[in-house]
């Protein structure tokens, strides 16, 4: 599969936002913020990264004092993440490699000067940070468009055969981009993660309430609820 319908991606983005209206990414953090709250929402849910990042931001003034402070401190403080021991260093790490590039304080503004694949290359340098937590920034706290694939996006787009089912996760990312509208890229995000949490879950997935069942090729469809 080199192309993707583009009236198919219209079809799934008006069918979701019909079924679940428009969504709205939770409250916008700046572009250090988001890169250090993606860090911690790795293997973990949306409550303890929220609560783990509220901890950090009580525990230090700035982030400035997070990258100085001793590691068994912002460990503790992030520990409500889990993996507290591999975060700790790569947050405390990534805002070293921040501090170094600009010379004074700690910002990813600069990164609005760049590409996409500048500002995604350059933030792939950062020990730690994959295509996914790139692709957020980008998107949610730089206004620079680009479409983060996390496991749901993965799967969902798989069963319904809008990607190759080899294709890695990595190379997922670049695959949509090119071949979704960028205007759809926020909504389609959040609406894909929100129908693989909700209905096409990994273990069961409920296709006779999918709002996008006549969309998807999936061979292993459920239709009624008691597996008939």
């Amino acid at each position: 599969m080199n192309q993707l319908d583009p009236g198919l991606v219209h079809k799934l983005r008006q069918q979701l936002a019909d079924a679940f209206g428009q969504p709205k990414w939770r409250q916008p953090l700046s572009p250090v913020d988001e890169l250090v709250s993606t860090i911690l929402s790795q293997n973990t849910n949306d409550v303890n990264r929220d609560a783990a990042f509220e901890q950090l931001k009580a525990a230090f003034p700035d982030w400035t004092s997070v990258m100085n402070a001793p590691t068994d401190a912002v460990i503790d403080a992030i520990r409500t993440a889990g993996l507290a021991n591999q975060k700790g260093p790569r947050i405390q790490h990534a805002l070293q490699d921040i501090a170094d590039h600009i010379g004074k304080g700690i910002t990813l503004d600069f990164l609005k000067d760049m590409s996409r694949e500048e500002a995604r290359d350059w933030l792939m340098r950062l020990k730690g940070v994959g295509p996914k937590t790139a692709a957020i920034v980008l998107l949610f706290s730089l206004g620079i468009p680009a479409f983060p694939v996390d496991t749901h996006i993965y799967r969902v787009t798989g069963r319904m055969g809008i990607r190759p089912s080899n294709l890695s996760v990595e190379k997922t990312h670049r695959f949509l981009e090119k071949r979704i509208p960028e205007e759809a890229y926020y909504d389609l995000h959040l609406n894909l993660i929100r129908l693989g949490r909700e209905v096409c879950g990994a273990r069961k997935w409920q296709c006779y309430r999918c709002p996008v069942e006549d969309l998807c090729g999936f061979e292993d469809k459920l239709l009624e609820p008691d597996g008939g």
